[in-house]
């Protein structure tokens, strides 16, 4: 197919694994409390605190709440109000300059190249679509979210689902076959596979340094990076 839609994973694919465990994570952990004092009275934090509050067994401090976030951090919790009240410390991160996110060069320039060569392009992160968005949006390489006509999280179904992807599809009103997906999971390109899309293992040495060859592909085509990824495979 001449021009499939692109659609992308973010955390080892586009970005560094690193850098959400090691900035976007502690960061969160570190401001939260801050954050809480300073917003906590506002609606929209309101709203997402006395979540947490009632889910823990109606946990009556703030303090408390904080810890309890601080704890699903810790351990990598997918909990919907965590993922909120990270978005709003990451925005004002982000806002104030506080750090960008890195893109690796290659993707940065491909996503672009491609933009401009007329394929359609989309995101599909276990992220929230809030956090895909400020995290394009101030990358060092610019603001990228212009180039994207789509942006997809785990509200549409796990990463590892077929249904996720074949959703998806009709989501973008895309033949499954018209869209070529980018990850670095094995599991997550099997499930895309299964569902028809065509895929790429992205195998970069800055994060899987044992290059992931024959069966350990799992017979999808591989790149070990954007510059090396054929739209036409």
């Amino acid at each position: 197919m001449a021009s499939p839609l692109i659609l992308t994973d973010i955390e080892g694919t586009t970005s560094s694994i690193s850098f959400v465990k090691d900035v976007l994570f502690p960061y969160a952990r570190r401001e939260l409390p801050r954050f809480v004092r300073e917003h906590g009275q506002e609606p929209e934090v309101r709203r997402w605190l006395d979540q947490v509050a009632l889910e823990s067994g109606g946990l009556c401090q703030d303090a408390m709440i904080v810890e309890t976030l601080q704890g699903w951090i810790d351990e990598d919790r997918k909990h919907t109000a965590l993922k909120a009240l990270q978005g709003m410390v990451w925005s004002a991160g982000y806002a104030n300059a506080d750090f960008t996110a890195p893109l690796y060069p290659d993707a940065a320039a491909a996503l672009r190249r491609w933009h401009a060569d007329g394929h359609a392009l989309a995101v599909y992160s276990s992220g929230s679509v809030p956090a895909q968005k400020l995290l394009f949006a101030h990358t060092d390489a610019g603001d990228l979210t212009g180039l994207f006509s789509g942006w997809f999280d785990t509200a549409v179904g796990g990463k590892r689902e077929a249904a996720s992807y074949a959703a998806i599809a009709r989501e973008l009103d895309t033949a499954p076959d018209g869209i070529l997906f980018l990850s670095d999971v094995v599991a997550e390109l099997d499930a895309a596979r299964d569902a028809g899309l065509r895929t790429t293992l992205i195998d970069r040495r800055e994060d899987y340094p044992q290059p992931r060859t024959g069966a350990a592909a799992g017979g999808h085509p591989r790149a070990t990076g954007f510059d090396g990824v054929d739209l036409a495979a």
